[in-house]
C-alpha cells in the first residue's frame, strides 16, 4: 500500500480518536486539507482566525480532558496560533497544533511565508516537533498525544513541511508505533507516591487544629472532585479555590469558601490568616492568588501535591511536598484520615464570613453585573457549561455564579486572554452537543474574536453569548481610578457597535437589553430557547470588582471591604 505524509497524518489522528479538527488552511498546509477530505471520521471547523481556532481546539479539550487538534498554514497562521499555544500551557490544557511548513529545502532562506516555528514554539510548548520525513510521523504523532496528556498537560506543536506531506512511502502493513504502550518519563505512577509521606500527610490533617484546603486547575485535570470532597466532609475541613479551580467542590455546600486571591471573597482571604495548615492540591502559588507571597498564610504548615515536579516550592516553601498524582493521592490519604467535626474551627470561621460578608447589590438593582450573574446561574441548567473573557465580567462570574461541577468553567486563567470566551464556548459546544454554553463576555473582550461570530452561525450551535457592555476596558479603568490617580487614558470606546445588529448580520438572533423593566424575565425567555444568539446588556461603567487586593499587598490587606477598606 501506498500513503502520502499528509495521509498518513489524517489516519493517525483517526486513530487517536479525533473527530473534530479546526483549523484554517493555506498554502503550505494543502495537503493535509487535501486528505482531510477524504475522511469519513473527522468533522473540519473551519475558523475565522487561528487563534478562533486554538480556542475552539482549547474548548474540547477543557470539557473533556483529552486533547483536541487545531491546523494552521506556515508563517502567519502560525504566529497568529501562538497566543492561544502560550494560553493552553499557563493553564495547562493539552492540544496538538499541527502546522505547515515551507518544504525543507526552502527552510531557512526566508521563503514566503516562513517562520521558525519550533524556535517561536518551544517557550510556550510542552514539546514541538520538526517532521524531516512521512516515515516519522508513525512515531511522533502518537508520541505528540502522550506528550500532550500524560504527567502536567499541555500543547504540543508539530511542523511538518509541504515536501513531507507530499512524500509518498510504501509498506505492505500499517507500521505500529513500538512506544504506543510504554509510559514516558513525564509520567508519575503509583510507583513513585510514596505511602511513608502519605502518612506523614495524614498525620498533619488529623493533628491539625484549623486545616484549610487550597484547590486549583489540577483539580479537574486530575478528575479528582469526589476523592476531595470525601476528605473535605471526613474531616471537616473547609476549601478554597483559585479561579481555575472554581466548579471541583460545590459552590452550595456550607464547607466551601469561594475564590480566595485578588478578587476573592473577603472572608476567605481573612480566614487564610488563621489556618495552621493549608493543604495544596494542583495549584501554582501563583500571585494573583496569593497576593504578596511572604505574607501568605505565614502563621501555617503547608502541604503541597502537584504533578508537576517543578512547581513544588518554587513560589512558596512547603513543610511537605509531593510529585504525584493528586487522584492517588488522595486515593491512598482518605481511608487514613480520622472522621472528624470541628466545631470550633466552623464557628470561627462563621464568625469571620458574617463579620466581612461578600459585596451584596440592591435585589432591585436588577443591572448590577453580580445581580445578572446569578440571574444567570438560577435560569440555567447545573451542567450549563459557563465560558468567559478576560476583564471585570470574568472576576464577577467567578464570584456570583453558583459553579458545583468541574469543567463548566471555562476561562482564561494564566495568560489571561481577551477573545477566549467566543471561540472556547464553539468548542466546549461541539464536544458537548446536548448541553446549553453560555458565554460571558465584556464589549472589549468580544470585539478581540467577533469574527468567530460566522463559525457560529456556519454550525448552528446552542450557544448564548451575553455582553456585559460598559462601554470602556472595565479592568483597565479600574485600575486606573483605583492606582494610577483617576488617569484615564485609552481605556473608553469613542465608538462602539451595535451588537445585536452584528448578530443579526450574521445571521444569529440578536436582543438589546436596553432600559428593561424586567430584564431577569426577558434573559429567562431567551436563554430558554436553543439555539445561537447575541445579548447586549448595558452596565454601569462605574461598577468595579470588589475587594481588590493592591498590587504587592497580602489578601488580607484588601480595598473595597468592610473594615478593610
Amino acid at each position: 500500500m501506498k500513503y502520502s505524509g499528509a495521509e498518513i497524518i489524517i489516519k493517525l489522528l483517526e486513530e487517536q480518536g479525533i473527530d473534530k479538527i479546526a483549523g484554517i488552511p493555506g498554502g503550505t498546509n494543502l495537503p493535509m486539507y487535501s486528505a482531510l477530505a477524504k475522511s469519513k471520521k473527522i468533522q473540519h471547523i473551519l475558523a475565522r482566525h487561528e487563534q478562533g481556532a486554538g480556542f475552539i481546539a482549547q474548548g474540547i479539550s477543557r470539557t473533556t480532558g483529552k486533547a483536541a487538534v487545531c491546523f494552521a498554514t506556515s508563517g502567519p497562521g502560525v504566529t497568529n496560533l501562538l497566543t492561544a499555544i502560550a494560553d493552553a500551557k499557563m493553564d495547562s490544557v493539552p492540544i496538538v497544533a499541527i502546522t505547515g511548513q515551507v518544504p525543507t529545502s526552502m527552510v531557512g532562506t526566508d521563503a514566503f511565508q516562513e517562520v521558525d516555528t519550533c524556535g517561536l514554539a518551544i517557550p510556550i510548548t510542552k514539546h514541538s516537533f520538526f517532521v524531516s520525513s512521512a516515515k516519522e510521523l508513525f512515531h511522533i504523532i502518537p508520541e505528540a498525544f502522550r506528550v500532550a496528556e500524560k504527567g502536567r498537560p499541555g500543547p504540543v506543536i508539530i511542523d511538518i513541511p509541504k515536501n513531507v506531506q507530499l512524500e509518498e512511502i510504501e509498506f505492505e502493513n500499517w507500521p505500529m508505533d513500538e512506544d504506543t504502550n510504554i509510559e514516558t518519563n513525564i509520567v508519575i505512577n503509583k510507583d513513585r507516591v510514596s505511602l511513608e509521606d502519605i502518612k506523614k500527610i495524614a498525620t498533619m490533617i488529623n493533628e491539625s487544629k484549623k486545616p484549610l484546603l487550597y484547590i486549583g486547575g489540577g483539580m479537574a485535570q486530575s478528575n479528582s472532585h469526589e476523592l476531595l470532597y470525601q476528605l473535605a466532609k471526613r474531616n471537616d475541613i473547609p476549601a478554597a479555590s483559585t479561579l481555575m479551580g472554581i466548579g471541583s467542590f460545590p459552590s452550595d455546600d456550607s464547607l466551601y469558601l469561594g475564590m480566595l486571591g485578588m478578587h476573592g471573597a473577603p472572608y476567605t482571604n481573612l480566614i487564610l490568616n488563621e489556618t495552621d495548615l493549608l493543604i495544596a492540591f494542583g495549584v501554582r502559588f501563583d500571585d494573583r492568588a496569593t497576593g504578596n507571597i511572604a505574607k501568605f498564610c505565614s502563621e501555617a504548615s503547608i502541604i503541597h501535591v502537584d504533578i508537576d515536579p517543578a512547581e513544588l516550592d518554587k513560589n512558596k516553601r512547603t513543610n511537605l511536598s509531593m510529585a504525584a498524582d493528586i487522584n492517588i493521592v488522595l486515593r491512598d490519604l482518605v481511608p487514613l484520615i480520622n472522621c472528624h467535626h470541628r466545631k470550633q474551627w466552623i464557628l470561627e470561621i462563621e464568625k469571620i464570613k458574617e463579620a466581612n460578608p461578600s459585596y451584596m447589590p440592591r435585589n432591585n438593582d436588577l443591572y448590577h453585573p453580580l445581580n445578572l450573574i446569578r440571574s444567570i446561574g438560577s435560569i440555567v441548567d447545573e451542567d450549563t457549561i459557563i465560558t468567559t473573557d478576560v476583564g471585570q465580567h470574568q472576576m464577577w462570574a467567578a464570584q456570583a455564579y453558583p459553579f458545583n461541577r468541574p469543567r463548566t468553567l471555562l476561562t482564561s486563567g494564566g495568560l489571561g486572554t481577551m477573545g477566549f470566551g467566543l471561540p472556547a464556548a464553539i468548542g466546549a459546544a461541539l464536544a458537548n452537543p446536548n448541553k446549553k454554553i453560555v458565554c460571558i463576555s465584556g464589549d472589549g473582550s468580544f470585539l478581540m474574536n467577533i469574527q468567530e461570530l460566522a463559525t457560529l452561525a456556519d454550525l448552528g450551535l446552542n450557544i448564548s453569548i451575553i455582553i456585559l457592555n460598559n462601554g470602556v476596558l472595565g479592568m483597565v479603568r479600574q485600575q486606573q481610578e483605583l492606582f494610577f490617580e483617576g488617569n484615564y487614558i485609552a481605556s473608553s470606546f469613542i465608538t462602539n457597535p451595535d451588537f445585536a445588529s452584528i448578530a443579526k448580520c450574521f445571521g444569529i438572533r440578536g436582543y438589546d437589553l436596553i432600559d428593561q423593566e424586567h430584564p431577569n424575565e426577558i434573559l429567562e425567555k431567551i436563554l430558554s430557547t436553543s439555539g445561537p444568539c447575541v445579548i447586549n446588556i448595558p452596565i454601569n461603567f462605574k461598577e468595579n470588582v470588589m475587594p481588590t487586593v493592591p498590587p504587592g499587598a497580602a489578601n488580607h490587606e484588601m480595598m473595597g471591604v468592610k473594615n478593610h477598606a
